[in-house]
């Protein structure tokens, strides 16, 4: 069954044609990671499919119901969260006050005692229950990436767009981080995310988009996208390099 739905998406900033057609269709409870170069447009496609840039032309459907003219915050009461490469935490608040106050905002139906104990077992998830009364700006980095993440999984959506989430995770915390996105998998949640590491794509994605200038070129396992050396060249850019040695040479 199709979570997401992407068809003829395009956003132009100007003369600039950041997206120039996009189609992508994301299945219910697989978890798919957006890789590309830099400037290939992934993080703009999270902003079309939130609601934070509205697109030129195409539609985006969530579940079969058009998206697009959606606030984020409409986009979030439909069943959609994002996180930001930028953390975006209330450094003075606690840890707990992070948590308890995105789902205050996000128009959430629950009661505040549903807020509570949904805080405390989402902290408990991540790992920082201990760090409960701890102010964000005294967390660790890897405790901060968690924070972060635990502040959208308090969230009550079905589908989860992250962005770099275990970027500069250690080894442990990298092994926490695919951990909870295995559970979510479990939960029959969908996982949309942009990451530069390779190795953990490979680790945890069922299937890769391969995103260049915007446009989708690939999209398949992990298994046939890193067998493709195309798709490796415009990554690493390994053809560029060839020339430049070949250049040098002569």
């Amino acid at each position: 069954m199709s979570a997401l739905d992407i068809r003829g998406l395009r956003k132009a900033f100007g003369g600039n044609v950041i997206i120039p057609d996009v189609t992508l269709e994301l299945e219910q409870g697989l978890i798919t990671s957006l890789v590309g170069p830099n400037g290939a447009g992934k993080t703009t496609l999270f902003n079309l499919i939130t609601g934070f840039l509205r697109p030129d032309a195409g539609v985006v459907h969530y579940k079969g119901r058009d998206l697009v003219g959606l606030t984020p915050q409409k986009v979030t009461r439909r069943g959609i969260a994002r996180s930001f490469q930028d953390l975006r935490l209330f450094n003075d608040m606690s840890v707990f006050e992070n948590v308890l106050v995105g789902q205050e905002s996000s128009l959430s139906l629950w009661g505040r005692k549903q807020h509570y104990e949904n805080t405390e077992a989402v902290l408990e998830r991540v790992g920082l229950s201990a760090q409960r009364d701890t102010r964000a700006s005294e967390l660790s980095y890897a405790e901060r990436k968690f924070l972060n993440l635990a502040r959208i999984m308090a969230l009550d959506v079905d589908l989860f767009l992250l962005d770099e989430p275990a970027s500069g995770l250690d080894g442990p915390s990298r092994q926490t981080f695919h951990a909870l996105l295995r559970s979510l998998k479990a939960e029959g949640h969908t996982v949309l995310l942009i990451e530069h590491n390779l190795d953990i794509v490979r680790e945890v994605s069922d299937r890769i988009a391969f995103l260049n200038k915007g446009e989708v070129m690939a999209f398949d396992t992990p298994d046939r996208i890193f067998a493709d050396d195309t798709l490796t060249d415009l990554y690493f850019g390994t053809a560029n390099r060839k020339k430049e040695a070949s250049a040098c040479s002569s």
